[in-house]
């Protein structure tokens, strides 16, 4: 292709968005039920509907073909639904035993009606899509983009009216029994919604096509947020982008790195979504690969800042009044040298915690004293280490022995509030039950 073309480019983008926003409506539903394997699974068992279809029509007209597809994919629901909760199989594990079976058997009707029907695979797998700008020709509307617009209206219209109801019977099934809502009724009504669209999109852009909008719009969502609203919103921008986007790459992508020609359309547009995953799961803010090892790394820097700080607090309460400051060579040997402890120790001087003292000779050049800022945090996790182990003894009774561990683990999430409340639960009291003194809050004495 030469260059962009309305007239052709642009009937095929609006096909893809048309068939890509229709599935991630309903995938988000599919995600969060568990149940990302429906639309595969439905996919793959229209067959056998459509070579009964056949059979029984001898023809390939739209509609008997349709009512046939739609119905295996209602079967395929209901038979999945069924192998879930009468045989207490995962369900997982009963939609891909269902649709394997479906599938082999409509490979078997398929070859039955080979000798009459021409089966195209490439057209099963990418759709006609970029046939789609011929339809336009004589018609105001190509047929499939009237299809597709049909589908999108009525899981919009169903989404927006049955919001609440899908919304509870999504996240608690019973609960929304209890309060009147039909939770089964719902799963059917959201299956028929999948086996309708799953199988209106199927000619135009093809089972790649179809099977990516259904899952990767909805997955890339959830993992950027978890509310249902902003999900639905963030999933129709990624249908949306990658619909607009994965026709650019394919029409003018290649002649772009040197090679000849286009690639399908449907598949460009899947990777594109497959692309906007990946990003997803590396770099979302809570459930991110990157994002989840960053805050893995600043949750050990804290703690490794509040164990240098409790050191020092804990040598000052050994050592008497004007003794000689911990070397910075006994700190690492403590808490443990390596490169995030070296960092902790850098930081902890640089944000005003931990002065370094310049004052001895030889060993003790490098000594390490709290500052006042240091020294109010140093007490609080001391005061929250021993009021912990003090409140686990009163209430769990456990041997002494076993009371640092728990409190040196939970030490760095106490705040002064939850202190507040030990205290007033053990009576301000004065020693841990190991015989240390329990420091008092800064500020009072």
């Amino acid at each position: 292709m030469t260059g962009w073309q309305w007239d052709i480019d642009g009937w095929i983008v609006l096909a893809g968005i048309l068939s890509a926003v229709s599935c991630a409506l309903l995938g988000n539903y599919l995600v969060l039920r568990r149940m990302s394997l429906m639309g595969d699974a439905i996919s793959h068992a229209v067959l056998p509907g459509l070579a009964i279809a056949f059979l029984i029509s001898h023809s390939r007209s739209s509609v008997p073909m349709f009512v046939g597809a739609v119905s295996a994919g209602l079967l395929t629901a209901v038979l999945s639904q069924t192998v879930h909760r009468y045989g207490k199989v995962e369900h997982g594990a009963a939609m891909g035993v269902v649709f394997s079976v479906l599938f082999a058997l409509g490979l078997i009707l398929i070859r039955q009606a080979a000798d009459h029907v021409d089966l195209d695979p490439g057209c099963v797998l990418y759709g006609n899509i970029n046939q789609i700008p011929l339809d336009a020709i004589g018609s105001a509307l190509p047929p499939p983009i009237l299809n597709l617009g049909i589908v999108l209206l009525v899981n919009v219209a169903f989404i927006a009216l049955f919001y609440k109801e899908m919304k509870i019977s999504t996240f608690d099934p019973q609960l929304a029994t209890t309060v009147g809502i039909p939770a089964d009724l719902m799963h059917y009504a959201l299956m028929v919604l999948v086996s309708v669209t799953t199988v209106a999109n199927f000619e135009s852009v093809g089972s790649i096509l179809v099977i990516a909008m259904l899952i990767v719009p909805g997955v890339t969502a959830h993992l950027l947020t978890d509310r249902l609203g902003a999900m639905i919103a963030v999933s129709i921008i990624v249908a949306v982008f990658s619909a607009v986007v994965g026709h650019v790459f394919a029409a003018f992508g290649p002649a772009w790195i040197g090679l000849p020609g286009s690639t399908h359309t449907s598949a460009m547009m899947a990777v594109v979504a497959g692309g906007l995953l990946l990003i997803a799961v590396l770099l979302a803010p809570r459930h991110g690969v990157i994002s989840r090892a960053w805050h893995r790394l600043i949750l050990s820097l804290n703690i490794i800042r509040d164990d240098v700080l409790s050191l020092l607090l804990r040598w000052q309460e050994v050592r008497p009044e004007g003794g000689r400051p911990i070397r910075q060579a006994e700190v690492l040997a403590a808490i443990g040298d390596s490169p995030l402890t070296r960092w902790s120790l850098r930081t902890l001087v640089r944000s005003g915690y931990v002065m370094l003292d310049r004052t001895g000779r030889g060993d003790d050049a490098d000594g390490m004293k709290l500052t006042a800022s240091g020294l109010s945090r140093a007490t609080g996790l001391i005061r929250s280490h021993r009021l912990w182990e003090a409140y686990i003894d009163k209430h769990f009774k456990l041997p002494t022995s076993h009371l640092h561990l728990s409190a040196e683990r939970v030490e760095h999430y106490i705040t002064s509030e939850m202190r507040d409340e030990m205290s007033a639960d053990l009576t301000s009291p004065q020693h841990d039950p190991h015989g240390r003194a329990i420091p008092p809050e800064q500020g009072e004495g």
